[in-house]
């Protein structure tokens, strides 16, 4: 026990329990930090950079980052085309695995917009990205993102199913 620390620290080191603590909770932070990259397009391997290439034809890539999802690392892109935002996650070996797109006002479905203005009645919609599984090369709609403005909602993005139910939130 050290003489100074109210508390008994089972380790033979003369660090006190805080210290300890915060040394753990950087290490820990540092190796979250690392699991996001953000990288320049020319840095990304080129089945990547051919996958994305052949999907969005004359995009402009705003931003990609490595990360590691369910082991796995995946290549997070942020793009815009045609004047309309996408995102996509992409393998190594240039698989597409999500494909995200963003939606005009007009072209969002009603069971989304009514889920929303049901659960979030003051609040305005300032983003809505359709979110697309990819498999087999094949994109099919698995729910909607929807980014809020206003009311006691602003800031938050909403998960909404295909079929109109909100399913998660998350602070913007």
């Amino acid at each position: 026990m050290i003489p100074h620390d109210p508390l008994p620290f089972p380790f033979p080191f003369p660090f006190r329990r805080t210290r300890v603590l915060f040394a753990a909770a950087f290490l820990a932070a540092a190796g979250c930090a690392s699991q996001h990259q953000k990288l320049s397009p020319e840095n990304v391997p080129a089945p990547v950079r051919a996958a994305v290439a052949q999907r969005f034809p004359g995009a402009q890539v705003t931003s990609v980052e490595r990360e590691k999802e369910h082991g796995r690392v995946v290549y997070d892109y942020e793009l815009n085309q045609d004047g309309r935002k996408f995102e996509t996650d992409v393998l190594e070996d240039g698989t597409l695995l999500e494909v995200e797109k963003q939606l005009a006002p007009a072209d969002v479905p009603d069971a989304v917009s009514r889920a929303v203005a049901a659960k979030y009645p003051r609040a305005k919609v300032r983003e809505v990205m359709e979110v697309d599984k990819v498999t087999a090369g094949r994109e099919t709609p698995d729910h909607y993102e929807v980014t809020l403005a206003g009311g006691m909602a602003g800031g938050k993005e909403v998960n909404v199913s295909v079929d109109g139910r909100v399913t998660e939130e998350t602070a913007d």
